[in-house]
């Protein structure tokens, strides 16, 4: 199989696994605040990946020249996953996810202006329609709240962390100098981590750890190795392989995931009319993959 071929793979396990964390956040996000729930989750999955970076080759020296660039990844994955949970606090799971899919066509501008990937015009045609999609799902298919545009606070909030991520996938390819991805994982990781913790110290001091509910603990595990460790490396791996706009291109699949975990979970699924948005993500992703060649 191709490296190409591999990061597409990625990307498909990429996608089924980060639709989890839509669901069960949902579930822990009013129950501790979302820097502490972060900083703890970067703090496990920081172990993890660099118990298995030392396990594959180590970590040589040259991975820590220019340290800011992991600062700087960092904080824009730190920024989208506290985001991400102020949303959760009001926003649907699978209304969330629908703000993720409009990630490919803000990360193929960034992809423009910070590594000059150019997009075409199909790809230009199935970004459009993934986001016709997704704005359908956001606003519930309800036509007279789109021409209102009356979105959720918790949407907002949830779009503007969708920003970062977006940056932050042409910047992995920018600021890589050579490192494996497990090892520019941990130095992400780590750096986030301290950012999480200076900027949430306050929360993390008053939060009640051993009074939590067990769906907090679940979701910190379950974000730090499988949303976390598993999906960064899964990340930067395709990013090195594929343009920017494809590898996001695959968030489509997201909400659809996302109706799985919450049938899963005993939540049911939503109507059909939202169902309908869903169909044009799943169709834009395939318009981009047919644009491969």
């Amino acid at each position: 199989m191709s490296w190409q071929g591999r990061g597409h793979l990625a990307m498909l396990l990429f996608s089924a696994l980060v639709a989890g964390s839509f669901s069960l956040g949902s579930l822990a996000a009013n129950e501790i605040a979302p820097a502490a729930l972060n900083a703890v989750r970067f703090l496990i999955a920081g172990c993890v990946i660099g118990a298995a970076a030392l396990a594959t080759g180590g970590i040589g020296r040259g991975a820590f020249h220019a340290p800011w660039r992991y600062l700087v990844l960092g904080g824009l994955f730190a920024a989208y996953f506290v985001l991400m949970f102020e949303g959760l606090k009001t926003a649907a799971p699978v209304s969330t996810a629908a703000v993720f899919t409009l990630t490919p066509i803000m990360s193929a501008g960034f992809g423009y202006a910070l590594l000059g990937q150019i997009t075409t015009r199909r790809m230009g045609i199935a970004l459009a329609i993934g986001a016709l999609g997704a704005l359908w799902v956001i606003f519930k298919a309800d036509w007279a709240a789109f021409l209102r545009f009356r979105v959720g606070q918790g949407e907002i909030y949830y779009f503007w962390g969708c920003v970062a991520h977006a940056i932050y996938t042409p910047m992995v390819r920018k600021l890589n100098r050579g490192e494996r991805p497990v090892v520019f994982t941990f130095g992400m990781l780590i750096a986030g981590f301290v950012i999480l913790t200076v900027y949430g110290w306050s929360d993390i001091c008053a939060t009640d750890w051993a009074g939590l509910p067990g769906i907090v603990w679940i979701t910190v595990v379950y974000l730090a190795i499988f949303a976390s460790a598993a999906t960064f490396v899964l990340l930067q791996f395709s990013v090195l392989h594929l343009p920017s706009a494809k590898v996001m291109a695959y968030t489509y699949l997201v909400p659809s995931w996302v109706i799985g975990w919450e049938i899963i979970l005993g939540h049911g699924a939503p109507g059909g009319m939202i169902l309908v948005g869903v169909a044009l993500t799943v169709v834009s992703l395939l318009l981009l993959l047919r644009n491969e060649h």
